[in-house]
């Protein structure tokens, strides 16, 4: 039988599935850090030894994640505007990220959430709220060039 935990408290799997997040989006921030934000805005990905987009190989036009890493780069050196310029989108995942990765390793160490326990309907208004970002600045990509 299992011992009931305190309110409030993580479960062992809990504080080890936030440990595996946040360390996982520090090495992400890490690699972004590491890499030379491209100056077309379109390539720092071939760093990593990754192929072109295929959707712009194929049809001549940005995809909606083209330029999410040269945004992550340019956001780790403090270059807000390039990394707005290259993918609003991948500049907010990255500021969420630089927010997200001691707070998700904080709370697994405290054994509970610290500052704010997150709940499903704020998280689903963020995730749409993501996507329409992601679109809108998708259009304004393929309609500025």
């Amino acid at each position: 039988m299992d011992t009931p935990r305190p309110a409030g408290r993580l479960s062992v799997g809990g504080r080890l599935w936030l440990s595996v997040l946040g360390t996982g989006l520090l090495a992400l921030l890490a690699v972004a850090a590491w890499l030379e934000p491209d100056r077309s805005a379109r390539g720092t990905h071939r760093q990593l030894g990754l192929p072109p987009c295929t959707f712009r190989t194929l049809t001549g036009r940005p995809c909606p994640s083209c330029g999410m890493t040269t945004a992550w780069a340019h956001l780790l050196r403090g270059e807000v505007a390039d990394a707005l310029r290259a993918n609003v989108a991948g500049a907010l995942l990255a500021l969420v990220a630089v927010v997200a990765a001691p707070w998700l390793l904080v709370s697994a160490a405290a054994g509970r959430w610290v500052g704010w326990s997150p709940r499903s309907t704020p998280l689903a208004g963020a995730a749409v709220l993501f996507v329409a970002v992601v679109l809108l600045d998708w259009i304004r990509r393929l309609l500025v060039g």
